[in-house]
């Protein structure tokens, strides 16, 4: 394939590139390595390589040191029915690692060799990146609470999962401490709109602003109800530091005792 630079890079001309402007951190697993990638990309549906017949490859930037000419040049790679496929991106010149593969995702994305990823035609999001916080948000025994679960757990805290503190009123939490009587739901940012992450849709915006405002209502109310019953009702957003709120949650339980 031929290998034509995108754009013009100034490179190295007396020395060579410090290694930490291409090399990768010694033992990163695979699941940093690809929140690496992700980040500098944009995000991980902006990574869709278009094949035939309407179909998508999720791509990695490589960079790769040429010694001889002290240059680091960037390729676009992915995999097709178990073979690897390679294209030349760029010459980069960025003191990081970091810089020199958001810059070459963006150049890849100039010249067309990524696009982002199409929705599903049956789906409701705005975009791919909507629709995998409403995947990861929409059911029970999510990532956040299970961290939150896990933290509590190590402080010696001992709790029931999944269960309504009144059984005449249909609010599930998902952590309960019968005995102290306290209740804590995990609330994902999207689905309730944190104020801190909740940005408005911009493709149907009335349908989300409605959605996302009953949830919040239904939130609301379910706080009255659970207190007017004498219970302490404690609201855990997904991005807050579960040791943090493990140890908040710890000191309300024991002061109810």
């Amino acid at each position: 394939m031929t290998q034509a630079a995108v754009g013009k890079q100034r490179g190295w001309n007396d020395r060579l590139p410090p290694e930490k402007a291409y090399k990768p951190r010694s033992g990163l697993s695979r699941d940093k390595r690809t929140a690496e990638q992700d980040k500098a990309a944009g995000g991980r549906y902006h990574r869709a390589v278009p094949l035939e017949e309407g179909r998508y490859a999720r791509a990695s930037i490589m960079l790769r040191l040429y010694r001889r000419t002290r240059r680091i040049r960037a390729y676009l790679r992915w995999s097709v029915s178990g073979e690897t496929e390679e294209r030349y991106v760029c010459d980069v010149d960025e003191p990081t690692r970091a810089a020199n593969l958001a810059l070459a995702w963006s150049k890849a994305r100039t010249a067309g060799m990524v696009v982002d990823e199409p929705l599903p035609e049956d789906s409701s999001a705005t975009s791919m990146s909507v629709r995998a916080v409403m995947a990861a948000n929409k059911g029970k025994d999510t990532k956040p609470e299970r961290l939150l679960r896990s933290a509590l757990h190590r402080k010696g805290l001992r709790y029931r999962v999944g269960v309504r503190p009144l059984p005449d009123l249909r609010r599930t939490a998902d952590v309960v401490f019968p005995k102290a009587r306290v209740a804590v739901f995990v609330d994902g940012c999207f689905w309730h709109g944190c104020p801190e992450h909740h940005r408005p849709a911009k493709k149907r915006g009335e349908f989300w602003q409605d959605k996302i405002k009953g949830n919040r209502d239904r939130d609301a109310a379910t706080n009255v109800a659970l207190r007017e019953a004498g219970w302490t009702v404690v609201r855990v957003w997904e991005h807050e530091d579960v040791d943090e709120a493990a140890e908040r949650i710890r000191g309300i339980v024991a002061a109810d005792h």
